[in-house]
């Protein structure tokens, strides 16, 4: 049981900052957020001065890259599907696997990242499966890792989805089929997407809230209105959308339709593993009313896209306890509303206390339960082989 007492909570999904407020943990869960709460049975952990908000949740990355951070800064994408889907993926052994996906999720609970949707292409066997998600486990990062050909998942930290080609890059047929069988087992199915076909899968009933699209960058008017019509989930990378040539960010004009697009890192073979980099650039592109609206993009309407809003994205009573504590603005703390502060302002360096489904996975400025040092020594040498 913990009691982070005296912070400056910003609980999401609307609902008013609270300038000094508790947040009581039990079990994983938020069991009460007020003033002055009290329970002798918990550690108290003084948040004064400090932000205290939901943890951030990354819509689209594939997980695996993380020990070619860089190598991709200036490449395209045919580069990109000769060089890491080709030859660096064609290296990965189960080991690498498992390494690979516990740097990637160290990097990102450094940043506040809490939840990853990983879109794992390393997940060719059982073997990478069980590398994969005891990653998870054993970092103590919460994921969903979608794969093509599902197993189905189902404990504390780790869960399932499935991700395919779809039919702007695969076969329509087999694209229909995968999304049937996904629903049937209740699962979330993503693909990569322009948008050009968007029409067809509407008029086919196939649209839902159960489908995650990763782009979109094609998109017109009619199409946004049929996806926010339908509830579907919609991931934009803006840093590798813009660098990758993929086009201009659809984030705005789905806002401006009413829907609630979400932001992810994408690759972080020329992107940074943050969530703070997408929130700023996309703050660039477009006017908001508010910069602290941006963070919903990185809370509670990533939890919707990813099919979890009912447990993660805000800090609710009943919500699984997963929190992240910010620096860097303890002026203002208890003083005025600082939710655009963190969008403008804050980075990975201010994030000082990360918790995971109610642990305590980073403390005082470091991870708990990974060396990232040792970590990238690790990716280092996997990188240097699969690359050749």
């Amino acid at each position: 049981m913990l009691l982070l007492k005296n912070g400056h909570v910003i609980p999401g999904a609307g609902a008013p900052e609270q300038l000094r407020a508790d947040v009581l943990i039990d079990a994983g869960v938020i069991r009460a957020i007020g003033a002055d709460l009290t329970s002798p049975e918990a550690e108290v952990i003084d948040v004064s001065g400090h932000i205290v908000m939901p943890g951030l949740i990354d819509t689209h990355r594939h997980v695996w890259q993380a020990p070619l951070r860089g190598v991709g800064a200036n490449m395209d994408m045919p580069g990109y599907f000769s060089v890491v889907l080709g030859r660096a993926l064609s290296g990965y052994r189960p080991d690498d696997a498992h390494f690979a996906t516990m740097l990637g999720a160290a990097e990102a609970l450094d940043a506040g990242v809490t939840t990853l949707f990983d879109w794992s292409n390393v997940t060719r066997t059982a073997a990478d499966l069980d590398a994969v998600a005891s990653a998870y486990r054993d970092i103590g990062a919460r994921a969903v890792v979608a794969q093509e050909n599902p197993v189905v998942i189902d404990s504390a930290l780790v869960t399932s989805a499935r991700a395919i080609l779809g039919p702007e890059y695969g076969d329509w047929d087999t694209s229909v089929r995968q999304i049937a069988e996904a629903r049937e087992l209740g699962l979330v199915t993503t693909m990569h997407a322009g948008g050009r076909l968007t029409r067809r899968l509407h008029d086919a009933g196939l649209l839902g809230p159960d489908l995650l699209w990763v782009h979109m960058n094609a998109v017109t008017d009619d199409d946004v209105k049929m996806l926010v019509d339908a509830g579907s989930g919609i991931s934009v990378t803006p840093l590798v959308e813009a660098i990758m040539g993929h086009g201009s960010s659809p984030f705005g004009m789905f806002r401006e339709a009413g829907g609630r697009p979400a932001l992810g890192v994408d690759v972080v073979i020329n992107a940074p593993g943050d969530l703070f980099e997408p929130m700023r650039d996309t703050l660039r592109t477009f006017t908001f009313a508010s910069a602290g609206s941006l963070l919903d993009a990185v809370t509670i309407d990533a939890a919707r896209a990813i099919g979890m809003q009912d447990r993660i994205g805000s800090l609710a009573v009943g919500n699984q306890a997963d929190i992240i504590v910010l620096g860097g603005l303890s002026h203002l703390a208890g003083v005025s509303e600082c939710a655009s502060a963190v969008v403008t302002c804050l980075g990975r360096a201010d994030v000082d206390m990360v918790l995971v489904n109610g642990e305590v996975v980073k403390r005082d400025g470091r991870l708990v339960h990974a060396d990232l040092r040792s970590l990238r020594e690790t990716g280092s040498g996997i990188a240097k082989r699969v690359l050749g």
